[in-house]
């Protein structure tokens, strides 16, 4: 006996995943239309991720190419890694005040300072140069949470508090230094030859870029096995694998291209290594939830039981420590500390790198990778303009445009947020 037509028994129901309920998370189809689908009204929603600064690197990669080919020679990569790598890192504390919607304008001042005091401990006391680091970076814990008591108990607004920072410490600076004014670091140190000398160049560099892939796709299906269990969505197997093998490609081809050249740069693994691991905290910790409940909402966060002076705190302490840090490896990197150390454009470059790299003025939305975009325009527009032989007026400029630029788009991906009402 055959079936009628409309009386076959319908199957047991397919739950649908509990973050698919929220009628704006759920795409109108399936396949390559389906993701298409989705993508534009995430880009109509304002949800346009680091996309803006993907492309502006491709542009700037694109044009200056077209005018000097060397741009893009291997030496050249390098010399861009390594440069980017120490103001990244103070470009890295920025990140996370701006996620709070508050403002460091003291990083420079306070990485020259803390680059003072490792320098004078090592070279005029002799002490050993790990005793320096440590009162370099206890510098750092200091001004941090002096800054959270000014902000917390007296509620001096973070721009002032970090402004007279800028002004005061490089009086501090010029103190500490003395009538000296230089104080070369010896080639011999370990800290200069690591900002300098020290690459990961052969079969090393192979197997490193393959245990991080590695890493990546363990990770994945990790956090698809927890998100299946939590009766979450999950994002297709098959296009992890697709991308991972992508990226694998593309790492191990740069990877061959730097080699040619001198390899992967010890400096620039430690601010890729610091750049995955504050991205895991902010995304992955109760605390880094934390901070952007502080910053999307500080009255509802504070409401909700979060402590919100903790927060704070924490990320005030973050700041100047990643920025005593720069300050050292930059001292490292150009083996000298003198009374410009600081005082020059590395404070707007490591705000401007922060939020051209993506992170909202307003707070609340932003990754640690904008610190490492952001740096890497910079880095590469200083670079172009070197190759071709523009001075610094015409990068002061092109840099005053491309902050510009990135402002805008935050400002009118916020507002396409708020008509979808997607934050």
């Amino acid at each position: 006996m055959t079936d009628l037509p409309g009386t076959e028994e319908a199957g047991p129901a397919v739950p649908i995943p509990t973050d698919l309920t929220d009628e704006r998370l759920v795409g109108s189809g399936t396949g390559l239309s389906g993701w298409l689908s989705t993508l534009k009204s995430r880009l109509r929603g304002g949800d346009i991720g680091n996309l803006p600064v993907i492309l502006g690197l491709v542009v700037i990669a694109l044009v200056f190419y077209s005018q000097e080919p060397s741009f893009l020679s291997s030496r050249q990569l390098v010399s861009i890694t390594q440069f980017a790598a120490p103001v990244g890192i103070i470009s890295l504390g920025i990140v996370l005040v701006l996620l709070l919607g508050e403002i460091d304008l003291s990083v420079g001042s306070m990485s020259g300072l803390a680059a003072a005091i490792m320098t004078v401990q090592v070279v005029n006391h002799g002490h050993g140069l790990v005793f320096g680091m440590l009162a370099g970076i206890l510098a750092g814990v200091v001004v941090g949470a002096f800054y959270a008591v000014l902000y917390l108990k007296i509620g001096v607004p973070s721009f002032v508090i970090s402004l007279a920072g800028l002004l005061g410490f490089q009086g501090v600076l010029l103190q500490v230094l003395g009538k000296q004014g230089t104080i070369n670091l010896p080639d011999t140190f370990w800290l200069v030859e690591f900002a300098r000398t020290k690459f990961v160049t052969g079969v090393a560099s192979y197997l490193l870029v393959v245990g991080i892939i590695a890493i990546y796709v363990l990770a994945n299906l990790y956090g698809m096995q927890r998100r299946r269990k939590a009766g979450l969505s999950t994002p297709s197997l098959v296009g992890l694998l697709v991308r991972s093998a992508l990226a694998l490609a593309g790492l191990l081809w740069l990877t061959y291209y730097l080699n040619i050249d001198r390899g992967w740069g010890y400096l620039w693994l430690l601010f890729v290594v610091l750049v995955v691991a504050m991205d895991l905290a902010l995304r992955k910790t109760t605390w880094g939830r934390h901070v952007f409940a502080v910053g999307g909402n500080e009255e509802a966060a504070r409401r909700s039981g979060i402590k919100v002076g903790r927060i704070y705190l924490s990320v005030f302490v973050l700041c100047s420590t990643l920025a005593s840090l720069g300050g050292m490896l930059i001292a490292a990197q150009l083996t000298s500390v003198s009374q410009a150390s600081g005082t020059t454009d590395t404070n707007l470059t490591a705000i401007a790198a922060a939020v051209i790299g993506g992170t909202s003025l307003f707070g609340g939305r932003g990754s640690a990778y904008a610190a490492m975009l952001g740096i890497l325009v910079l880095q590469s527009i200083q670079s172009g303009l070197n190759v071709l032989g523009l001075g610094s007026p015409v990068r002061f400029m092109i840099t005053g445009g491309v902050l510009l630029l990135a402002v805008s788009i935050d400002s009118v991906a916020r507002r396409a947020r708020s008509s979808s009402g997607r934050g």
